[in-house]
């Protein structure tokens, strides 16, 4: 009974998500393929799924799938947003609790060197740098959910700078090379002109390392909270950068900030093995699969230093949170945070760790990458 119940729900929620489809095959074709997806089939590219949804008809099913998601004139952005429209009323955070937007991006093991975006770089799936593809991706979360709203291919400048390589693979012209950064942060002006929930934008080294991309989230009225690496420079708690030089009375007026040999940043690492033991304590931010999950952390209110010798005011005092696990050498990572000066170190840590519902969607519903991006495969799909 309740997995007939179940089945009843999936098909309503279907139903929900083809309405803005048009054509009854384009409703058809997305109803097989999700059906398809949810079956417990070790690879999920068009062949497999064919044989599995219609084992008589399987090159007819295969023929079909394969038109639905290369070709029909479908709109992915409507579908999303039917998705979300089904979601996110039932996934609003609780009183007083923060509504995140996690930047990630996933690699997608691949063969061969046709299919968009394919090239050797870094896959997370496998841990080491490979032949992949890889997206770049926008979730929705709270403490309880997480639902998925931006998925973007990245294409490295090996292929937008071979033109005849990207027109054999039906790369619209206008597209040009955008580092991750770069569409994370364009994925999430979207999600705010489209009116769609967040408060706090989480994401690892690889985007918070960046600093055009944590002043752009600032710049959108958003807080952050953002893993960096260990060189990153912030000026230490009680320093600074000088301020401009005192102007003489003749020619331009000094604006810019400056540094000396007395005033000068540290890395976060230096910093983070500078402080006293009695800096960090040792918190639990969940309850893991076996045991609950514990570090030690210290945090301290410290302002970012790259690049602000170009401007003329020191930046804002915003969070380092550092975790250094007992038995460990040094600390094992950093975060920068705009989360309130008031927070409680406890709520920082719970933050900071939100990206383990994105990593956990990942590992628990990734199709195989054909069924995501066939070969040919226009980049807005």
């Amino acid at each position: 009974m309740f997995e007939m119940e179940l089945a009843e729900e999936f098909g309503r929620y279907l139903d929900h998500i083809s309405e803005g489809l048009g054509r009854s095959e384009r409703k058809t074709g997305l109803r097989h393929y999700c059906h398809g997806l949810m079956l417990p089939l070790k690879r999920k590219s068009m062949e497999p799924l064919a044989a599995a949804i219609d084992p008589e008809h399987v090159p007819a099913r295969h023929q079909s799938l394969q038109h639905f998601m290369t070709d029909s004139p479908w709109s992915d952005e409507g579908v999303l947003s039917r998705v979300q429209s089904w979601v996110l009323p039932k996934m609003q955070p609780g009183r007083k609790s923060w509504m995140f937007l996690i930047a990630d991006d996933t690699g997608i093991p691949k063969a061969g060197s046709h299919s968009v975006g394919v090239a050797r770089q870094y896959c997370g799936q496998l841990g080491k740098t490979d032949n992949c593809q890889v997206a770049v991706s926008l979730s929705i979360a709270t403490a309880g959910a997480s639902l998925p709203i931006k998925y973007r291919l990245y294409l490295p400048e090996s292929w937008t700078d071979d033109r005849s390589r990207c027109d054999a693979a039906d790369v619209p012209e206008d597209v040009v090379f955008r580092t991750k950064p770069q569409i994370s942060l364009a994925q999430i002006k979207e999600a705010k002109a489209a009116g769609l929930p967040g408060d706090v934008v989480a994401g690892d080294a690889g985007y918070g390392d960046d600093t055009d991309y944590r002043e752009g989230i600032t710049g959108l009225g958003l807080l952050y909270v953002l893993g960096i690496k260990p060189g990153t420079s912030v000026w230490a708690p009680g320093s600074g950068p000088l301020p401009p030089k005192p102007w003489s009375g003749r020619g331009i007026k000094p604006t810019r900030l400056r540094r000396d040999e007395a005033h000068q940043p540290v890395t976060v690492k230096a910093l983070a093995m500078a402080l006293p033991p009695s800096a960090y304590r040792k918190l639990t931010w969940r309850e893991g699969t076996n045991t609950k999950l514990a570090s030690r952390f210290a945090a301290v209110r410290v302002r970012a230093a790259h690049r602000d010798y170009l401007g003329d005011v020191p930046r804002d005092e915003e969070w380092l949170l550092i975790e250094w696990p007992k038995g460990e050498p040094e600390p094992t990572k950093y975060f920068l945070s705009t989360l309130p000066a008031d927070i409680s170190r406890k709520e920082l840590v719970a933050a900071a760790k939100i990206r383990w519902r994105i990593e956990r969607d990942y590992q628990a519903g990734l199709p195989h990458s054909e069924s995501i991006f066939p070969d040919g495969i226009a980049l807005s799909k």
